[in-house]
């Protein structure tokens, strides 16, 4: 049975004043709704994108838990601060495969020294 997005505030809240059950009891509850985030952001992707759907959800989830001083209003708000912060791990790990693939701190040198 799907919890009621009132049930989900409560938890929320709860986690916010520094209760770590609520988060246990949160992330059953909120998973399903995070993968179908997840997918629909990597679905827009380039094809052969490396980053899988269970990766994303974790570093988000991950990147979730340290965050301090979130106020959360409602299930909403932890939603759109679950995307967002998705989005900024697609962004940071296409750098860090478009850093690698274009040179990653390859010596650059002058034509005067190849010479």
């Amino acid at each position: 049975m799907a919890a009621l997005p009132s049930e989900v505030t409560q938890l929320l809240i709860e986690w916010s004043n520094g209760d770590r059950a609520a988060l246990d009891q949160l992330i059953p509850i909120v998973e399903s709704e995070l993968r179908r985030v997840a997918s629909r952001l990597i679905s827009n992707e380039n094809p052969g994108h490396t980053l899988q759907t269970s990766a994303l959800i974790n570093e988000a989830y991950l990147r979730l838990v340290d965050q301090k001083n979130v106020q959360w209003q409602n299930r909403a708000h932890f939603f759109a601060v679950s995307a967002q912060i998705m989005r900024h791990i697609l962004i940071d790990h296409a750098r860090r495969h478009h850093y690698a693939k274009r040179g990653a701190g390859a010596r650059k040198i002058e034509f005067d020294e190849a010479t």
